[in-house]
């Protein structure tokens, strides 16, 4: 997916970010392994947060994956979806909706807005 997305929109993003590791650490915990696993598995970011944001996933479903492996990536999720303060990081997600799946996710695992500023094309 290619997004295009200002300084301040992905300085805002960073900000509401560590707003919610602060507020919410296991929460924050989860969803970094989530990004983590998802980075492991060179699936693509779209298809993390479809399955977050409860939207269809279908179109960046992972091609060419054993089931087996799909149903664990899966099985990860749910267990962040679980988590009683989900609703925060759907929120957060919601929010900063413009930077897209995969700039969120970047700057969550530590990688600042300035590195992420312009048009990209993030394929994982």
């Amino acid at each position: 997916m290619i997004t295009l997305s200002s300084h301040s929109e992905l300085k805002e993003a960073k900000a509401a970010l560590e707003n919610l590791e602060r507020t919410f650490p296991s929460l924050y915990e989860k969803w970094v392994h989530i990004i983590n696993l998802t980075r492991a598995l060179q699936f693509k970011y779209q298809y993390m947060g479809s399955l977050i944001m409860n939207e269809d996933c279908r179109r960046y479903s992972p091609e060419f994956v054993h089931e087996s492996v799909i149903q664990l990536y899966k099985n990860e999720v749910e267990k962040l979806l679980a988590d009683t303060n989900i609703g925060a990081l759907r929120e957060t997600i919601a929010r900063c909706h413009n930077a897209g799946y995969a700039k969120l996710s970047l700057l969550s695992i530590g990688r600042t807005p300035e590195s992420l500023v312009g048009t990209s094309a993030i394929i994982n």
